[in-house]
């Protein structure tokens, strides 16, 4: 979506000399699929408990986080609640609670796991009519619906950075937080299950992506970022937050 994949796999088939194929993209199952049937050598995705459960039950190994993007508080120009250029998103979470102002409870399973993270470093347990029930028709139509209600919702920078999102008249309200970022893993093809699969190419290209080379290439690419905002970030080095 972001073109970063595309630049990476070319940085590294000129280190490397080896060459990579993108079999699949898109969101978990259109990936899982495909992993568990042998088809792929080196899977990427969000950490979740698809992606342990593929390595709990024999289909990859040696997991590993390489990257993480980051989540924002998007809302209305009016910002009822004050959270306009906060930094922390469990405090902003603590101010929209105390002014009742709408939050919507997105659906979006990475978004939920993280805004429910955001609640209980919080100390809250959101409840009451100002916290609004996801009824938008698609993922990709959350921020409208919550445009609507004049809401705040917690979602994803990149596809708000890119457009999958549209902000119409709502803003990003609160973002940089570095507990709003959700990792990325690297998982090889198991490959006494799946003898067929390129271990040592999958081997090669997990050990780049969470290796010097790699971690390198994620902080210079986040550092090129439109806005300032680094749309990912490297796991084993600090990046310009220190974090």
């Amino acid at each position: 979506m972001t073109g970063m994949w595309q630049e990476l796999a070319a940085q590294f088939e000129a280190e490397t000399g080896l060459k990579t194929q993108l079999i699949a993209t898109g969101p978990k199952a259109a990936l899982v699929e495909p992993f568990q049937h042998g088809e792929v050598d080196v899977l990427t995705m969000h950490s979740s408990d698809e992606t342990t459960d593929l390595v709990a039950n024999g289909f990859g190994m040696n997991l590993r986080p390489w990257a993480r993007n980051e989540h924002t508080i998007v809302g209305p120009a009016s910002d009822p609640a004050g959270i306009r250029g906060m930094k922390a998103g469990a405090e902003a979470l603590k101010k929209i609670a105390a002014a009742r102002a709408p939050f919507v409870d997105f659906y979006g399973p990475g978004s939920r796991e993280l805004t429910h993270k955001l609640w209980q470093r919080a100390g809250l347990k959101p409840e009451g009519d100002w916290v609004l029930k996801d009824e938008s028709a698609s993922p990709q139509e959350i921020v409208a619906f919550a445009e609507k209600k004049q809401a705040y919702v917690v979602v994803g920078r990149i596809p708000v950075t890119n457009g999958k999102m549209a902000l119409g008249k709502m803003e990003v309200l609160v973002e940089g937080d570095p507990e709003m970022r959700r990792p990325y893993v690297v998982i090889e093809a198991n490959a006494k299950k799946f003898p067929q699969t390129n271990c040592t190419g999958a081997r090669v290209l997990a050990d780049w992506l969470t290796g010097e080379k790699g971690q390198a290439f994620v902080l210079e690419y986040g550092r090129k970022a439109p806005g300032g905002i680094p749309l990912y970030y490297p796991v084993s080095i600090p990046d310009d937050s220190g974090k």
